[in-house]
């Protein structure tokens, strides 16, 4: 091994997996998940825990509340036989329903299996087969009905329990999440000590949850994530931020996602007010109402909403278009100014001050203008949106993490950040890397393995018990660490040249005419580029240039949009390496997404299904 991250980090020197003895360590602190909970509403008793909207009006659950249901929950799935160790599914948008379900899980020691509401019906029929649950909470009916033709090929399932029943009735085996709780209400009435002593057998080693990765080069796999994994995470991470109970959170990430899952339970222990969104599409409208002072979210949703604010500018007129971009200039050298600690000129700040009133103030609104700061994760965020945002007065702190690690490894603060870098470990994690530039992660956080699959887990494991990331990436130093790219995701030539193409990506991603790009080249004698262009951001394009066009596919035939495009990669291209350069390029009509394969419930491409996918344009490249 080459560098180990702790040599400069003795703080993060600890790998013991037990809460004990830990950098940090609070004798009060819970060790297991029901006591977070309990713990959490104990010391921050609030009458606005949860907060859902309906019917155009926000509505509050206590603390008390959250408990009590919780507990009801747990004695619920008690009463329908289910016991310690027995798997549950959930396929739900996020919503208090999904936090409680989740906590009366984890008061009843039941191992609950989270599911993306945008997996396909076979892949949902996966899960619930490799789990073995036998129980599974679905958001409505027509959830149900969207995953009914799978059902008779899972025969572990007894029980459906329906958070929005509607007015239909539910059908055999089915029941609500309100008759779960008054089933989990008799028992308690009859056994008034059953859920303490459930308790006292629940220990931080048990599995809480069972997370299946997005399979981008598999089938997925069960990550076993313990009690004591996820406390950790939730505490440890924390550390390096000062919430309080003051701060408000607006939940939008899938809860089914790591990344989300262990922010609510941070949130819910330093005692905030979780906000739930309506839905993805109604984010922006939730992010004014509930003017959240934290904001969690992919890079993605941050490209978008800077492309959304430049492409209002540019629809306005020329003059307002050419300030957006004027002050995007300014924001970017103020903002690299500021993280190289340099003073900053009065004719800079004077430029700066007139941008942040003709402009920043409103990207900052958008977020409902209370934000302390975002934390974002789950694949790169470009130098340049760091820079836009921050330099707009919106803090972005980039962090590294992975399902198997619960997920926080690495963190950018207030305090400690770098422009390039996912910050420094947080406490009690270690990392180091591998001779061949492979990260590798040890500490409380680190998953039991994945279910049903040893061969797979040991082969994720170093002999000496390091958690084998396969991102590869260089530690600098004073301990930040930067991620290069993906060890699988390194393709090489036909002359024998490897190439990473996460920054060849996130580079022509910066070009304002591109929304999304995939680089590809294995095998062959150049990398290029399929690239969904940002139709918006072509209309003015066309208007400017006398072009009629008005359909995505007359805009990727169109000869002097496909040499814009060239052009631009071009120039982007033009500092790398000779083997690194993008020589062609094919435009795609379709974005890549979610619900058409090529994309992961968090946005990362699955470069195996694009090949397959356009496996005919890429030849058209090469032939």
């Amino acid at each position: 091994m080459n560098q180990d991250l702790t040599m400069d980090n003795p703080q993060s020197a600890i790998p013991n997996p037990k809460l004990e003895g830990r950098a940090g360590f609070d004798p009060d602190a819970p060790a297991t998940l029901a006591e977070l909970f309990l713990k959490a509403a104990e010391r921050h008793e609030r009458t606005d825990a949860l907060n859902y909207k309906k019917e155009d009006e926000w509505i509050p659950i206590s603390s008390r509340e959250m408990i009590e249901r919780a507990e009801r929950i747990a004695l619920g799935l008690h009463s329908l036989g289910v016991r310690k160790g027995d798997r549950v599914a959930l396929l739900s948008a996020n919503s208090p329903e999904w936090t409680l379900t989740d906590a009366g899980c984890q008061f009843a020691g039941v191992i609950d299996v989270p599911i993306y509401t945008t997996l396909a019906p076979a892949s949902v029929e996966y899960i619930i087969r490799d789990a073995g649950a036998r129980v599974f909470f679905l958001q409505n009916k027509a959830t149900l009905e969207r995953i009914r033709e799978i059902l008779p090929n899972c025969p572990s399932l007894e029980k459906f329990v329906i958070f929005e029943p509607g007015e239909e009735p539910l059908g055999e085996n089915a029941l609500t999440l309100a008759e779960l709780e008054a089933a989990g209400e008799k028992l308690k009435t009859e056994r008034p000590d059953l859920l303490r002593e459930i308790g006292e057998t629940i220990s931080p080693d048990d599995i809480a949850t069972l997370i299946y990765t997005s399979g981008t080069t598999g089938e997925p796999k069960g990550v076993m994530l313990s009690h004591g994994n996820l406390v950790s995470n939730a505490i440890d991470a924390g550390a390096e931020f000062s919430f309080s109970r003051s701060d408000k959170p607006l939940s939008v990430l899938p809860l089914s996602h790591v990344f989300e899952r262990t922010g609510m339970y941070l949130y819910i222990f330093h005692g905030m007010a979780v906000h739930y969104a309506e839905s993805i599409e109604k984010s922006a409208e939730n992010l004014g109402e509930v003017r959240p002072t934290i904001f969690v979210g992919v890079p993605r949703i941050f490209e978008k909403v800077y492309e959304k604010a430049r492409l209002k500018a540019a629809q306005e007129s020329r003059l307002k278009e050419a300030i957006f971009d004027w002050a995007v200039a300014v924001g970017k050298e103020y903002a690299l100014q500021m993280e190289k600690r340099e003073e900053i000129s009065y004719v800079l700040a004077v430029k700066h001050s007139i941008a942040d009133t003709l402009v920043f103030s409103r990207l900052r609104n958008f977020f409902g203008g209370n934000l302390r700061f975002c934390i974002t994760g789950g694949a790169a965020l470009s130098d340049d949106i760091y820079l836009i945002f921050t330099g707009a007065g919106i803090n972005i702190m980039q962090g590294y993490g992975l399902t198997e690690t619960s997920p926080v490894n690495t963190t950018n603060t207030l305090v400690n950040h770098r422009l390039g870098t996912v910050g420094k470990p947080i406490r009690n994690v270690r990392i180091r890397t591998a001779d061949d530039g492979e990260i590798e992660i040890s500490g409380p956080n680190v998953m039991l393995g994945y279910y049903n699959k040893p061969e797979a887990t040991r082969e994720v494991f170093t002999e000496d018990g390091w958690f084998k990331t396969g991102d590869i990436g260089e530690i600098s130093g004073d301990g930040f660490l930067r991620i290069t790219d993906r060890k699988k995701e390194l393709f090489k030539t036909s002359g024998g040249k490897y190439i990473a193409p996460s920054p060849i990506e996130q580079m022509i991603k910066g070009i304002r005419y591109v929304s999304q790009v995939v680089l590809v080249g294995n095998e062959r004698k150049f990398p290029a580029a399929l690239i969904v262009p940002s139709f918006e951001q072509l209309e003015s394009f066309a208007k400017a240039e006398g072009l009629d066009l008005k359909t995505p596919e007359e805009f990727c035939s169109n000869p002097r949009v496909v040499e814009l495009l060239e052009n631009e990669v071009e120039k982007v291209c033009r500092d790398l390496s000779r083997y690194e350069r993008v020589k062609r390029i094919a435009l795609l009509e379709e974005e890549l997404t979610v619900e058409g394969g090529e994309l992961t419930p968090t946005l990362k491409i699955k470069r195996r299904v694009v090949d397959e996918k356009y496996s005919r344009v890429i030849e058209e490249i090469y032939s």
